[in-house]
């Protein structure tokens, strides 16, 4: 698979350069201490006419990368929060009109920071695959009602990850279901840990093809 570096950012891409045009756009975020690699593994799982962007953390840490500084797990420093967001658009405001269509696929860290980008600039998403994390609380972000109206989301995880603090869990959940205005998809796994499994990729690939990309 080709490996490319955009302004600011690095980027594994599932597709050859001139086979991108006119294909659903993902951005696949990884999780902290990873980097854009780790999750390249779920392309041959998922729908075989999108482009897949891996796109690796600009902060350091652990061996990888992480995409914000925490206060604690799960709750981002909003500054450095902001500061990936610009990155992310500004790299997204390069390669997006080629495509039909731009979805986010974040897991764990990089839930919090897709749920960033979707919660800054919902319109930009058609939708997003939300796996094993929280949204990113408390880091100065929109969160009316409404806010995600017309954007569909799955969220997915096992009710038994304790990587992710209950707080936030219940936090995202309350807030996905009764006030986010999204076309949501809920799914849980039972054993799953913090992870992505087979039943899961299934219901990812279901959710994006239903979605068109």
């Amino acid at each position: 698979m080709p490996h490319a570096e955009q302004p600011s950012l690095v980027v594994h891409w599932s597709r050859a350069e001139g086979a991108r045009d006119g294909t659903p756009l993902l951005v696949a975020l990884h999780g902290r201490g990873a980097d854009e690699r780790s999750l390249s593994g779920i392309a041959p799982y998922l729908p075989g006419d999108i482009t897949i962007a891996f796109v690796r953390a600009p902060l350091a840490e652990g061996g990888g990368y992480a995409w914000f500084a925490n206060r604690g797990i799960g709750r981002p420093v909003t500054e450095s929060l902001a500061d990936s967001s610009g990155r992310l658009f500004a790299w997204l405001d390069t390669v997006a009109a080629r495509h039909s269509s731009v979805a986010l696929l974040g897991f764990s860290g990089g839930m919090a920071m897709a749920g960033a980008l979707l919660l800054t600039r919902p319109e930009r998403f058609a939708s997003a695959v939300l796996l094993s994390g929280t949204l990113p609380w408390d880091a100065g972000l929109p969160t009316e009602p409404g806010r995600l109206a017309g954007v569909r989301v799955l969220w997915g995880r096992d009710p038994a990850d304790t990587v992710i603090p209950a707080d936030l869990l219940t936090r995202t959940g309350q807030w996905l279901r009764e006030k986010s205005g999204a076309e949501l998809s809920e799914r849980t796994y039972p054993a799953l840990g913090h992870a992505i499994g087979a039943e899961e990729l299934d219901d990812i690939r279901g959710f994006l093809t239903e979605a068109g990309g």
